[in-house]
């Protein structure tokens, strides 16, 4: 078995992100802005509480 193995995928973004190094930043970037948020429990709490119950059969008027 050829452990030395790489896709064309593998290399295409392998070659891609070192000819664009800026890259790998703007997605850092992006990730902080969407994904590292730090939680607040007491608004997460107030969500929580505020909002209403699903009724049931929401698809049928009644």
């Amino acid at each position: 078995m050829d452990y030395n193995y790489e896709s064309e995928h593998t290399k295409f973004i392998r070659e891609f992100l070192e000819k664009n190094p800026q890259v790998a930043a703007k997605r850092l970037e992006a990730r902080n802005m969407w994904w590292d948020k730090k939680l607040n429990k007491e608004e997460q709490k107030r969500f929580k509480e505020s909002s209403d119950p699903m009724k049931p059969y929401v698809y049928f008027g009644g």
